[in-house]
C-alpha cells in the first residue's frame, strides 16, 4: 500500500510553538487558526502542531500529557559531537526543556534529549 505519514501534536498555544521551532530553524510549513506545521528532517517529514481542544475531539479520546509521561520519541540526527551540543544550547535558549544531557550511549553514540514547550520529546543523536 502506498501512502503518505506526518504527525499531529495537541500543544497549549500556536504561537509560542510557531516562534520554538522556527528559533531551532525548522521550515514552517504553513498555520491556520487550528494548527501550525513544520518540516523535519532532509525527507520533509511533516508534524502538525494542533491546538489541544481542536485535535482531541478528532482523536476520539481523551489525549494523554506527554509532560506527565512519555508518548513516543522522534530522533533528529546530528553530523558530529559538536552539532549535538550545539543542538542542546540551542533548544535551552528557545525555552525548551533538556531532559538528559549530552553524554556517550556506548561506543559511538552520543545524544541529549529535550522537551518542548508542550511536553513532546526528541532526541538529537551522533552515532
Amino acid at each position: 500500500m502506498k501512502t503518505k505519514i506526518w504527525a499531529n501534536f495537541s500543544v497549549k498555544e500556536l504561537e509560542r510553538t510557531t516562534k520554538f521551532y522556527k528559533q531551532l530553524g525548522f521550515k514552517h510549513n504553513g498555520a491556520s487558526e487550528q494548527l501550525t506545521s513544520f518540516f523535519f528532517g532532509e525527507e520533509n517529514f511533516i508534524i502538525h502542531f494542533f491546538l489541544r481542544d481542536v485535535l482531541e475531539p478528532a482523536m476520539k479520546g481523551p489525549i494523554s500529557d506527554a509532560k506527565a509521561g512519555n508518548e513516543i520519541i522522534f530522533t533528529l540526527s546530528a553530523d558530529s559531537k559538536e552539532e549535538v551540543n550545539r543542538w542542546e544550547k540551542e533548544v535551552r535558549q528557545a525555552g525548551g526543556t533538556i531532559v538528559s544531557k549530552p553524554e556517550e550511549f556506548g561506543e559511538g553514540y552520543y545524544g541529549f534529549v529535550f522537551a518542548d514547550l508542550d511536553g513532546h520529546r526528541f532526541n538529537v543523536f551522533y552515532m
